[in-house]
């Protein structure tokens, strides 16, 4: 009988111990999203700040009516230009209305950015390849999977050029897909892992507007100039 009640006794502290474990990790959860949410919005707000107002519409004219073209067209190759807040370099905001996200972009990506906003993984705005990560927080890119086909999504670079791409549809990818994430000649792609890192969801974006191919075609047509 006293080693029945022992072992009752036992099994009772390691079950309240395993709750107060749950209601632990469960708590930093929850300041863990906040503070993501208050990082992203503080550096947001000083990024838009710095940011000229832009046009989504890439092509333009001059005070003389000429068309011309931001040096990105005629440049693809180009670095995307930064600026840089409390130590970090970004190239720009992102904004998704149908999930009311704006959200800043750090250039590159590390574990430590993605705790801070998300960040380019590889490629660029200007050659329609970009990608970009962010972790699963509720105001970083944790609900990605609630977009669906036809939404709109902007990313502004630095410099105030808008570029405009719609949804073409999402993905469930394996943890280990790397490959997977640059594949497919996306002009956008977002991706985070779900809770559990099980996989990961990617969303990916066309272009709303002229594409790279289109604007250098334009270009090497000798009818654009530097703005």
């Amino acid at each position: 009988m006293k080693n029945t009640n022992r072992k009752g006794r036992v099994c009772v502290a390691a079950g309240a111990l395993l709750i107060l474990a749950a209601l632990c990790l469960t708590g930093y959860n929850l300041w863990d999203d906040r503070r993501a949410a208050e990082a992203v919005s503080g550096s947001y707000e000083q990024l838009a700040a710095l940011i000229p107002a832009g046009d989504a519409v890439w092509q333009g004219t001059d005070s003389t009516g000429e068309i011309c073209y931001p040096d990105y067209v005629l440049n693809p190759d180009m670095e995307m230009p930064t600026r840089e807040i409390d130590g970090h370099d970004y190239i720009g905001t992102l904004d998704i209305p149908a999930l009311e996200l704006s959200l800043p972009v750090i250039s590159r990506w590390s574990y430590p950015n993605l705790k801070l906003a998300p960040c380019r993984y590889t490629g660029s705005a200007y050659q329609d390849d970009l990608v970009i990560a962010a972790h699963n927080y509720t105001r970083h890119f944790g609900n990605l999977k609630h977009l669906s086909v036809g939404d709109e999504v902007r990313f502004t670079d630095v410099d105030g050029n808008v570029f405009s791409y719609t949804v073409s549809g999402l993905e469930q990818l394996a943890p280990t897909a790397v490959g997977e994430l640059q594949a497919g000649g996306w002009a956008l792609t977002l991706f985070t892992c779900t809770l559990g890192g099980q996989y990961r969801v990617a969303v990916r974006c066309v272009p709303a507007e002229p594409s790279a191919a289109d604007r250098q075609t334009a270009s090497d047509t000798g009818h654009g100039q530097r703005s």
